[in-house]
């Protein structure tokens, strides 16, 4: 066994991370020479089997012992043993028993140059002399203190003291890639329980609260839920409508959980945040010296959402000179950061969300209109909290909750009163206006009696620039009255909003209700929207 074996060996198990691999691949290293007979590592362990142990009467403790965990050897007799079997009677030896357990509890290296004067030593004599093993030589395996193990080679060569000092030296380095290898192993395993966890506390919530915050049961909410169903395990680009504060993120949110990008990031980018010089670089990214104040390299959203999703909120703001580069994105999978010449292929799937009409911006030449369809091969549209009456209780309750929790404060019970007052209301800043309110009102309340402070008038037209003039003074006799009291209602709110029927800013949005039932009413009441705005 010479010195460039042994460096070999050690520079093969450096930066292996397998503590199986390390000890196997030291021993097979050391067999290869034929001059070594045997060569094997025993690692100190918690006592297994003592009651079917060969050694178990020379084992006093019980407690631990040496387990045999890598051997190799090679043999000069025909039909000779499987020398890389780890059974059989030195598959487990007492600590302080026979040569091994003696270097096992004593920490101490153990050299003999002529074996076959020292039978009382040898399990196996009759093997030795067959093998015509010379030398026997014993390394204790010692990390930062503590005996891992034994590491012992039976030699066909008369080892010297140098042979010994060299098997020292890579005994210590063996055990350092022993200690190493284990570390890693045991970090990687609690890696796997903590995702393991994880996932399983994911489930758990998922099964809790299968769409988060998204709190409600009303038809309108439940033929969004449909929906997300259907396009969550797709890879399909959706896009969410609705106004401001129905929760379109947590629709996006709902979409990526339970899509098969769930361990991928969500990443966020409300496009009216950003700076219109900066929209390239905060999207695509940019490296050090692309123009002046680029200090250094910045990596781009879509980068940051590569196996994930990336949700493009008021998508409407984008600049026009840069959706193109955004449709690039969309059909390629590719980004090019500003400054680099690399293309970077990625995979990301898009959510955006809007509150504005994108058809009309798209008539209007201010929104590209192939970018426009490749967002919306699956559209959303959100409803109001207007259209879903019915969940307004379970979000108020919800709100006034997390309020209390957030503020340490005892929660009042939410009265039917109350209740109704809220139902009244038009809500025209939609669940995001609710949170405030309740927040609002748990603040003023003390944690007492609950006040909810909304214009709680009966009126569906909250706008008091869309009142019906002087006719609400006069009571109403019968359905012919009735009926002229709604049409000049409805073609005062057509002119207001200029004939839009649906989306944001619309007439139906105005009087909250859905477009489709304005559009019913229209055609009930005989009453044309085109000619309306020229009378």
């Amino acid at each position: 066994m010479d010195l460039l074996t042994l460096q070999k060996i050690a520079l093969s198990v450096a930066n292996e991370r397998s503590a199986e691999n390390v000890l196997n691949k030291i021993v097979r290293g050391m067999s290869a020479d034929k001059k070594i007979a045997l060569a094997r590592i025993w690692l100190i362990k918690e006592a297994d089997k003592c009651e079917s142990c060969k050694a178990a009467e020379e084992c006093k403790s019980k407690k631990q012992c040496l387990h045999l965990i890598a051997s190799s050897g090679n043999s000069i007799q025909s039909g000779a043993k499987n020398y890389s079997s780890l059974d059989g009677s030195h598959s487990r030896i007492p600590l302080g028993v026979r040569k091994v357990g003696t270097i096992g509890k004593t920490g101490e290296s153990i050299l003999y140059t002529n074996i076959s004067y020292k039978t009382d030593w040898i399990k196996d004599p009759y093997w030795a002399q067959h093998e015509q093993i010379l030398s026997f030589a014993g390394q204790p395996l010692i990390f930062q203190g503590e005996i891992l193990g034994v590491l012992a080679i039976f030699s066909r060569q008369t080892l010297s003291s140098a042979n010994v000092s060299m098997l020292r030296s890579f005994a210590d380095n063996a055990a350092a890639s022993i200690a190493n290898a284990r570390s890693f192993e045991e970090i990687t395993a609690l890696r796997q329980q903590l995702e393991y966890e994880n996932n399983q506390l994911k489930q758990e919530v998922r099964a809790i609260a299968p769409y988060g915050e998204i709190i409600g049961k009303s038809p309108a909410l439940l033929k969004v839920l449909e929906q997300v169903e259907m396009v969550s395990p797709t890879a399909a680009s959706v896009l969410i409508q609705g106004e401001s504060g129905t929760g379109k993120e947590l629709i996006a949110r709902a979409i990526h959980e339970k899509s098969t990008r769930t361990d991928g990031k969500l990443v966020k980018v409300n496009c009216a945040s950003i700076p219109k010089e900066l929209f390239e670089s905060e999207l695509f990214g940019h490296v050090r010296g692309a123009f002046t104040g680029a200090i250094k390299d910045r990596t781009g959203k879509f980068q940051l959402a590569h196996k994930g999703t990336l949700f493009l909120d008021e998508i409407a703001e984008i600049p026009l000179e840069l959706q193109g580069k955004l449709l690039r994105a969309l059909q390629e999978g590719e980004v090019t950061p500003l400054g680099e010449d690399k293309t970077l292929k990625l995979d990301v799937r898009i959510i955006a969300a809007t509150n504005v009409d994108l058809k009309e911006k798209v008539q209007k030449k201010t929104f590209r209109e192939d970018l426009f369809y490749r967002l919306t091969v699956f559209p959303i549209e959100i409803p109001s909290l207007r259209e879903r009456k019915s969940d307004i209780p379970p979000l108020a309750v919800f709100f006034l909750e997390s309020a209390a929790k957030k503020f340490g404060m005892t929660a009042p019970i939410l009265k039917e009163r109350e209740i109704s007052r809220l139902k009244r209301y038009h809500w025209p800043g939609n669940i995001r206006e609710l949170q405030n309110i309740m927040e609002r009102a748990l603040i003023l309340s003390g944690g007492k009696n609950l006040v909810i402070q909304v214009n709680d008038r009966e009126d569906t037209v909250t706008k008091e620039e869309v009142s019906v003039c002087d006719e609400t003074e006069k009571t109403v006799h019968n359905y012919d009255e009735l009926r002229e009291l709604e049409k000049k209602m409805l073609i005062k709110t057509l002119k207001k909003t200029n004939g839009k029927v649906s989306g944001y800013g619309s007439a139906s949005q105005l009087l909250g209700i859905k477009s489709t039932t304005l559009e019913s009413k229209l055609k009930a009441l005989n009453i044309d929207k085109r000619k309306v705005l020229y009378t």
